[in-house]
C-alpha cells in the first residue's frame, strides 16, 4: 500500500466515502476520563460516521494487568482488529468524539496500530466535532463487516517499562514529557482516579496535550508550531524522549506531534502515572513547592 497521510481532513474523508474509493476502515476510538461521566460506547451507538466501527481501548488491552488499557498481546490485537474488518491492506482512519479538543484518545489507537506493524493509519483532523461542524452526516446504524485476517508484529522499542522509568531518574538516559494538565502534574489539582494522587516523575517536563491543538479549529497545529513547543520546553526530539500521562492515552498526542516533526523514536511509558504512582518510592513522587 502507498504511504498514507498521518492527518486527513473531514472533507477528504467525506469525498472518499461518497466515491467509495480506497480500502478504508473507519474506527471510532472515543474514550473519556473516569471523571467525565461519559460512556463512549453508548455515544457511538447514538451517532458516528457512516461505516465506522467502535474501537474499545479498554477491551483491546492486556486483561491480566492491574493497570487500565495496557497494550494487548500481538495475538489479541490481531484478533481484535480482524474482527473489525481490518486487514493488512486496509487504510485505517481513526477519530474520536471529544467535543472540547477534537483529538484526545484517537492518537492512542493510531499509535497502537503503528506499534503492531501497521503504518497505513491516519487520524481524522478535528475528529467527530469537526465533522459535525462541517455539516457532514452521522448515523446510528452499525455497519456489518466481514472478519479479516490481520498479521501483526510488535515493536518493543515503542514502549518503556516502569523499571526503565525508575532507573532513568538517576541514569538520565532519556527525557520524559508528561501530557497531563499542569495542575495534575504540579500536584495541585486532583487526578481523575480516586486511587491516585497528583504529582510527577522527577525530572519530567509538562507539555499538556491540548498544547498541540488549535483551540478554535480543534486541528493539530502546523509542524513549525509543534517544533517550537518542544524547543521552548527544552526538549530535543532528535534525542531519546519518552511520553507519559495518566494512563497512556493522551501521551500519544505528544508522540503524534513528534512524528509530524519527523521523529518516530519517541516512545510511551504505557503504565503512565497510574502505574508509577502505585509503584514508585514516595520520595520519587514530585509536586510543585
Amino acid at each position: 500500500m502507498n504511504k498514507v497521510s498521518t492527518l486527513v481532513s473531514v472533507r477528504w474523508l467525506a469525498e472518499r466515502l461518497s466515491s467509495g474509493v480506497g480500502n478504508l476502515r473507519i474506527l471510532d476510538a472515543s474514550w473519556h476520563l473516569p471523571n467525565a461521566n461519559r460512556n463512549a460506547a453508548e455515544e457511538y451507538k447514538k451517532q458516528h460516521i457512516e461505516g465506522a466501527l467502535y474501537f474499545d481501548i479498554d477491551e483491546c488491552s492486556d486483561k491480566t494487568s492491574p493497570y487500565s488499557h495496557m497494550l494487548p498481546s500481538i495475538e489479541n490485537f490481531a484478533e481484535y482488529v480482524g474482527n473489525l474488518g481490518v486487514s493488512n491492506d486496509s487504510h485505517v482512519v481513526v477519530y474520536d468524539n471529544n467535543d472540547k479538543f477534537g483529538l484526545f484518545s484517537a492518537p492512542r489507537v493510531w499509535w497502537m496500530f503503528r506499534t503492531f506493524g501497521h503504518q497505513a493509519v491516519s487520524l481524522l483532523n478535528g475528529g467527530l466535532p469537526k465533522w459535525l461542524d462541517a455539516g457532514y452526516p452521522v448515523t446510528d446504524a452499525k455497519p456489518k463487516v466481514a472478519r479479516a485476517k490481520f498479521n501483526a508484529s510488535f515493536n518493543p522499542s515503542a514502549v518503556k517499562s516502569f523499571e526503565e522509568i525508575d532507573n532513568n531518574i538517576t541514569d538520565k538516559q532519556f527525557a520524559v514529557v508528561d501530557a497531563r494538565a499542569a495542575g495534575r502534574f504540579d500536584g495541585i489539582d486532583p487526578e481523575p482516579r480516586p486511587d491516585c494522587k497528583p504529582g510527577h516523575i522527577p525530572g519530567s517536563i509538562n507539555i499538556p496535550f491540548p498544547t498541540i491543538l488549535n483551540k478554535e479549529t480543534r486541528e493539530v497545529k502546523p509542524v513549525e508550531d509543534l517544533s517550537k513547543i518542544f524547543k521552548d520546553k527544552g526538549i530535543d526530539i532528535n534525542k531519546p524522549v519518552t511520553a507519559t500521562c495518566g494512563s497512556g492515552v493522551s501521551a500519544c498526542c505528544l508522540i503524534l506531534a513528534a512524528h509530524l516533526c519527523g521523529n518516530d523514536e519517541m516512545d510511551l511509558f504505557d503504565g503512565a502515572w497510574v502505574e508509577y504512582f502505585h509503584r514508585a518510592k514516595p520520595e520519587n513522587i514530585r509536586v510543585k513547592k
